[in-house]
């Protein structure tokens, strides 16, 4: 299958609600492994179909928990239910989040310590299992991204602000900006 370039904030795709997958054929299996490839390729803990240009709900992700869930997967359509987010500031050394299309940068935020999955695997079976701490954070984080929101969108105002500068100083007001994973400079350093 194939790498594909990580579009980065701006992109209209990243910004609108992603469709519902409808048809579980070999067209959407080989969309699922050209993410695990892009996903592995950057070093990522998810993959969300939006970022690689793709206005599908459908994520992968790759991440030990201690769930009882299989370490890597697909969750495809996928529906929380969240626990209670703190009101209390984040945590800017332990609740920092990143991501593949913000790349280089992360922020601070709150997130649920808890959320309940309910959605498909590749092949269309049901899935539906609960997350805490970490992998909690990547489900809400993945599924963002197919809500058409970013984790930037969710920061506290001071953090908003600081966001609203690099967004600013990276150019990445207008779309047509990407990386590709695997050629371009690792933006995390990994």
């Amino acid at each position: 299958m194939a790498i594909r370039p990580v579009v980065i904030y701006g992109n209209p795709v990243l910004h609108r609600p992603a469709a519902p997958v409808t048809a579980f054929d070999d067209e959407f299996k080989a969309l699922v492994t050209d993410m695990y490839e892009t996903m592995d390729a950057a070093h990522g803990v998810g993959l969300a179909a939006p970022q690689i240009g793709v206005g599908l709900r459908v994520f992968t992700y790759q991440m030990e928990n201690e769930d009882g869930v299989p370490a890597r997967g697909c969750i495809v359509n996928p529906r929380l239910t969240l626990g209670k987010v703190s009101a209390a500031e984040p945590d800017p050394h332990d609740e920092e989040e990143g991501c593949l299309s913000f790349p280089g940068y992360g922020f601070p935020l709150k997130r649920a310590e808890w959320v309940t999955v309910n959605g498909f695997d590749v092949e269309g079976n049901p899935l539906r299992f609960e997350a805490t701490g970490w992998f909690a954070r990547c489900m809400q984080h993945e599924t963002d991204h197919l809500d058409g929101k970013l984790y930037v969108n969710r920061l506290n105002k001071k953090w908003t602000s600081r966001m609203k500068k690099v967004v600013k100083r990276e150019g990445w007001t207008v779309e047509g900006n990407s990386w590709m994973p695997g050629v371009d400079p690792d933006p995390f350093g990994h």
